[in-house]
């Protein structure tokens, strides 16, 4: 059993510390740098954007909107202006090319408070046999989408989305917003590894399937190099993933993580002492397999 005590070690020794945790300190910096160009203009009069997470200006310039609010938005019989619009079509293309849960490691506020959870998580060797299946966020997506036709005809999930009152409660006052945060940092803490991100939230289902032919994606290029420490399995929030890319070579599977559930954070790739994964395109498996073709021609030289 992996001892969660030296769990990075063999990273930061090969690594160093910095290296070691690159990608988590850039994701910091990204949900952070985002939640600050919202609050300069509240808090300090400089308006570089104005709105929230689903719909906004930048710069007086470029629209951006929220494709899963302005759906809701759609089905509850709202007529979306053509700037709304324009703001989805960019959204939509950005997570099409860099993967769309790019959002939930890189974007959403509340995986701050998951991430936390779980390093707490792992830090008492807290373990439990929840049975909430992943398939539950696609019947959560399905079920924000469908109660703004036969229900009320508002946006339902807008009222208790924990992204919104994160965001509402830090620009605010956090208020009620603290009983949602803490119920989250709870449930991923004692009763479902990953549970909120990984098991419920809609917003990272829609997310899901909007980046599921993305370009940008983790590769395991240098799987050979895999020494079986199983780190990268401990700190992934969906580790499904990472078997057929890291171990099915011999079943001729391709190196690419190419599944839609990944959420391109780098977790695995700080982890790595061998340095197995690392960012790359959709299909660098033709890579992998011209290192394949060099290794047997040089083998045939010899």
């Amino acid at each position: 059993m992996l001892d969660m005590k030296t769990l990075g070690d063999d990273a930061i020794a090969e690594k160093g510390w910095f290296k070691a945790h690159k990608f988590l300190i850039l994701r910091r910096l990204s949900q952070l740098g985002i939640l600050a160009l919202f609050l300069t203009g509240p808090w300090l009069g400089i308006w570089i954007v104005k709105g929230n997470l689903a719909s906004n200006l930048t710069l007086d310039v470029l629209p951006l909107t929220d494709p899963y609010v302005l759906l809701q938005a759609s089905l509850s019989g709202v007529v979306p202006e053509t700037a709304a619009i324009i703001g989805v079509v960019i959204v939509l293309v950005f997570y099409f090319l860099v993967g769309g849960r790019v959002y939930c490691s890189w974007v959403c506020p509340v995986n701050m408070v998951t991430d936390l959870a779980a390093w707490l998580r792992r830090k008492l060797g807290i373990r439990t046999t929840s049975q909430l299946s992943r398939s539950t966020r696609y019947w959560m997506l399905a079920l924000t989408l469908i109660l703004p036709l036969v229900v009320t005809g508002g946006i339902i999930w807008e009222l208790v989305n924990p992204v919104s009152m994160m965001f509402r409660g830090i620009v605010f006052g956090m208020g009620a917003a603290w009983i949602m945060v803490l119920g989250i940092f709870l449930f991923d803490l004692i009763v479902a590894k990953d549970g909120w991100c990984g098991h419920i939230c809609p917003v990272g289902a829609f997310y899901n399937l909007v980046g599921s032919k993305s370009l940008l994606r983790v590769n395991a290029l240098e799987r050979h190099a895999c020494n079986d420490c199983m780190e990268c399995y401990v700190v992934c929030p969906e580790p499904q993933v990472i078997k057929p890319a890291l171990k099915g070579e011999k079943k001729g599977l391709s190196p690419v993580i190419l599944s839609s559930d990944c959420t391109n954070c780098g977790h695995c790739i700080d982890i790595c002492a061998p340095e197995v994964f690392s960012y790359g395109g959709r299909h660098a498996k033709k890579i992998d397999e011209y290192k394949r073709e060099v290794e047997v021609n040089r083998g045939v030289r010899t």
